[in-house]
């Protein structure tokens, strides 16, 4: 049996995960509201969770979480982790990573515009 190391299952893994991202994206319209971006975050988060919640571990997890769910979407580990304060009973812990987390990636993007605006 050929033995992968971490870096090459998530690497093989997001590489399955770009080409899974990349055929739901240009197969829905984006026209009025990016559809793709919809169904890849929400599916990427489904996956994950199943994974974890069924207990999937190891180098199964290193290839399927990290890797194509990594690529497939960024979305799902923010959902996952968000679930995983809730299901401990942390409400309050869930709604300032939730939130803080969408305001350092919205002050994220804003600060790009920023120094993209400036050059």
């Amino acid at each position: 049996m050929i033995a992968f190391d971490a870096a090459q299952l998530v690497g093989a893994g997001g590489a399955l995960g770009a080409l899974c991202r990349h055929a739901v994206s240009t197969r829905l319209p984006a026209e009025d509201y990016p559809l793709g971006t919809l169904a890849v975050n929400v599916l990427g988060s489904f996956t994950l969770g199943l994974l974890t919640f069924s207990g999937v571990g190891g180098d199964a997890l290193l290839f399927l979480g990290t890797g194509a769910c990594g690529a497939f979407t960024t979305f799902s580990s923010f959902a996952y982790e968000t679930m995983r304060f809730v299901e401990a009973d942390d409400y309050a812990r869930a709604i300032i990573y939730g939130g803080g987390t969408f305001l350092a990636a919205s002050a994220a993007v804003l600060l790009a515009w920023v120094v993209t605006r400036a050059l």
